[in-house]
């Protein structure tokens, strides 16, 4: 009898162990671990709604609603269980417009001239329900979380007109963590009063996403809306001007030549056909027609509102920044201006850098621990230790190297400037050579690329200035920084700048830091500011410093460090007809670069 007493005791104990661990989330190392009751799919509920929100963007008189989805564990429902959210939102999960000739803006024409009218497609929408997308669904649920999704305003299912970083951006997303804490209400129809209620979630919320993607969890950050606890935007556009423009020139994100707010808008307005042609008459065709301004390049209101470095003054959420140095597409400084604001400001912040290109998110235990901190409230330490982590040029991306901060605390400006060796080629020294020629002239031509022109020996068509050869590996961390004193022969010209690394390794498998180190863009005509710009009177010299885009990269032993400066980007800028002059004055140029050990570091890898 004691031993079927004992028995049936510890049968009982070990099932309520197992019941245990099937209903709630379990925690190890400080992370939250797969928990077996939440894996099987067939028993996630899995339902959609639509979201009231405060604004009317499509002209019907009524708030537009917002499409969402949600994904999660049955004990949600059979339990009572409450579990914190992992929301993704999108304006791509119903489709995009075709590649069509003539859609983007064609960049082949003098600077500041008029542009002939850009072709529209139109999306043809994939509308579907209840499931509006499967990503992150099986990353999130079996570990404890709830998934949501929703497509942003004018996309899908959701109501609305898309503005490519308007207000109603920020707004839909604050509308859904709104509903998710019961301050919004949900409806079971876009124009139903049946209503849905979040009984099921803690109301902790944390989101994610890559690209546009990851802007809307920064755009739903800067409203401070209570219940978002955490973001990991992953390369995310931070300002559409740093998008689309550089310093007041024109210039197309990597890969996208001729894109403009106006072409994304098209690219992703997906929503009721019903309601597509007020949306483009209110917002394509007027706010966004007569916001971009690609006659001057310069920052404007429109540009303003579309930046959400501006924004950020209400936000409270735990920031993890994830970003390539080689994403030339939505590239490095979007992370880096917004890292280092929220770290101003006093927020948790963590960045992650690797040495790819466009997307890549952070290894995924630091993931993890980033939801699990602040959604499950664990104390695992993860906002402690490093700031930065930034991945080695050889090592893998889920191995990245430790740093205080981003940039590097040891990193110093060091002001290298241009000695002449021969007319369009010289130098890069710490110190200035007296009998240095004092000006060089290139000549535009958009035929030749920044890749080919780094390579010739010799070329009317840039200035290339490099450091001796490299005795040891060199650090680089941070913002470097061009002062140029310049005269153009044309009232308006492009100006270009790379840092590269020579000899240019021209094999198939090279790496993108094997040649390129960073990159910059500007409109001499902004030399005042990036707001103000002024026909240049062809001859007369101007001054001008721009930063180029954010780095972090050791130049091994062997190579040199180069600046080359020239004039169209033929995979960046507009492409004037070849000609224009540009007349740089050596004497008023320098570059600044930020080495780890400063100026010493420097004499110590060149002089060695």
């Amino acid at each position: 009898m004691k031993v079927y007493l004992l028995l049936s005791f510890v049968f009982a104990f070990t099932f309520s162990l197992i019941a245990q661990e099937k209903a709630e989330p379990w925690f190890k190392d400080g992370e939250a671990q797969i928990v077996p009751a939440f894996e099987n799919q067939q028993d996630w509920i899995r339902t959609d709604l639509w979201v009231e929100t405060t604004f009317d963007t499509d002209g019907d008189g009524k708030p537009d609603r917002m499409h969402v989805d949600v994904t999660r564990p049955k004990q949600t429902e059979t339990d009572g269980l409450k579990l914190p959210v992992v929301y993704e939102s999108s304006p791509y999960f119903a489709g995009v417009a075709p590649e069509v000739e003539g859609a983007f803006h064609d960049v082949h024409h003098e600077l500041g001239a008029s542009e002939k009218e850009i072709v529209h497609p139109s999306v043809t929408r994939r509308g579907e329900r209840p499931i509006i997308s499967n990503t992150q669904i099986k990353t999130w649920v079996p570990r404890g979380y709830i998934v949501v999704h929703s497509s942003s305003p004018g996309t899908g299912l959701s109501q609305g007109s898309p503005t490519v970083g308007g207000d109603n951006e920020s707004l839909a997303p604050k509308a859904v963590i709104d509903w998710l804490n019961g301050r919004a209400k949900g409806y079971t129809a876009p124009d139903g009063t049946e209503e849905v209620k979040a009984y099921w979630t803690s109301g902790k919320v944390g989101m994610t996403g890559t690209s546009y993607n990851g802007t809307i969890p920064l755009a739903a950050a800067t409203t401070g809306v209570e219940g978002l606890e955490a973001i990991i935007p992953i390369a995310p556009n931070t300002s559409y001007y740093h998008y689309y423009r550089s310093n007041g020139l024109v210039r197309s994100p990597g890969g996208y030549l001729g894109e403009d707010v106006d072409v994304l808008y098209d690219f992703i307005h997906s929503g009721d056909e019903s309601k597509r042609a007020y949306n483009n008459a209110t917002y394509r065709d007027n706010e966004i027609k007569n916001g971009i301004d690609r006659k001057t390049g310069d920052y404007n209101k429109f540009w303003a509102g579309r930046d959400y470095l501006n924004d950020m003054k209400p936000m409270k959420a735990a920031l993890f920044m994830s970003h390539g140095f080689n994403d030339w597409n939505v590239m490095p400084e979007h992370s880096y201006r917004i890292y280092k604001a929220a770290e101003e400001m006093g927020l948790p912040v963590k960045i992650y850098y690797h040495q790819n290109g466009h997307g890549g998110p952070p290894p995924f235990s630091m993931m993890n621990k980033w939801f699990t901190k602040y959604l499950f409230g664990i104390d695992n330490g993860i906002e402690k230790g490093p700031k930065a982590w930034i991945v080695r040029e050889n090592d893998k991306n889920d191995n990245p190297t430790p740093y205080a901060d981003y940039p590097n605390p040891d990193a110093e400006k060091v002001t290298l400037h241009l000695n002449s060796t021969s007319p369009n080629e010289g130098v890069l020294a710490i110190k200035k050579k007296s009998t240095a020629q004092l000006k060089a002239m290139l000549r535009d031509d958009y035929h030749f690329s920044g890749d080919s022109l780094a390579q010739l020996k010799n070329s009317i068509h840039r200035l290339l200035f490099v450091t001796p050869v490299l005795k040891e590996d060199l650090h680089l961390s941070g913002l470097s920084k061009l002062n140029i004193k310049l005269a153009s022969s044309k009232p308006a010209a492009n100006l270009s700048v790379w840092m590269v690394s020579l000899p240019w390794n021209n094999d198939k498998n090279a790496k993108i830091t094997d040649n390129i180190i960073t990159r910059g863009w500007a409109d001499p005509q902004n030399y005042k500011s990036i707001s103000e710009s002024e026909p240049l009177k062809p001859g007369k010299f101007y001054e001008m410093s721009f930063n180029l885009i954010p780095d972090d990269q050791v130049i091994p032993a062997g190579q040199q460090i180069g600046l080359m400066i020239f004039s169209s980007d033929n995979q960046f800028t507009l492409l004037p007809k070849p000609g224009t002059e540009l007349t740089i004055d050596l004497e008023g140029t320098s570059v600044e670069i930020p080495v780890v050990g400063g100026k010493k570091a420097l004499e110590k890898a060149i002089n060695k």
